[in-house]
């Protein structure tokens, strides 16, 4: 997210988190150097960093500029960076994404289990994520662990009735993304305004 007005009408539907990209190679880079032109980000609405391989000082200067609530780290950090993110935040969810195809072994995550709060599955990708490509959704029957994971890449208003089929209590949260757009950094307020509808309980659809 980047667009002022698109931010304000987006936090009218209170989804659980909304995106900043600081990823400059990114057709979603979050250029912004004066915050205040940011709408009110209701309480309900985790504000979020996205890094990739960016500098723990760079990451914790953004993290007080914009008053984020998690971070998600898509690049290849290791498990001291996480370890050190946490030790020099307060209440920081840390979201550690990695890239997912037939060949992944999900033993590359164990590492990071007591360093972040949870993972982000994504389909394997040069450009770190934002393809607008699916995996193959069957490989999280190999997930072992119990920490709770977000499903990204491809997911779309067309296969959405497919990620409503996992079956997985571990499955925490959905990233709604590329196929959610009218251009790059730009949500399609009211194909998202359909899937909510989906994914919030009655009682939280009031104002939608």
């Amino acid at each position: 997210m980047r667009d002022v007005e698109n931010i304000r009408d987006l936090t009218e539907l209170h989804p659980d988190y909304i995106g900043l990209i600081f990823y400059a190679p990114s057709k979603r880079f979050v250029n912004i150097t004066d915050t205040k032109i940011l709408p009110d980000i209701p309480e309900d609405v985790k504000l979020t960093g996205v890094f990739v391989n960016e500098s723990l000082e760079n990451v914790l200067r953004k993290i007080s500029l914009f008053k984020l609530q998690a971070v998600q780290l898509h690049g290849d950090e290791s498990e001291e960076y996480c370890l050190s993110l946490r030790q020099q935040t307060n209440n920081i969810q840390i979201i550690k994404a990695f890239g997912v195809d037939d060949e992944f072994d999900f033993m590359n995550v164990e590492p990071y289990l007591a360093v972040t709060d949870f993972f982000l599955f994504d389909t394997n990708t040069k450009g770190h994520g934002g393809s607008g490509k699916s995996f193959n959704w069957a490989m999280l029957e190999k997930y072992p662990f119990s920490q709770p994971y977000f499903l990204s890449g491809g997911i779309s208003p067309e296969n959405f009735a497919e990620v409503l089929n996992i079956n997985d209590e571990r499955l925490y949260a959905v990233d709604l993304n590329s196929r959610f757009e009218t251009q790059a950094g730009v949500k399609d307020i009211y194909a998202l305004k359909k899937i909510v509808k989906l994914l919030k309980p009655q009682s939280q659809q009031e104002d939608i």
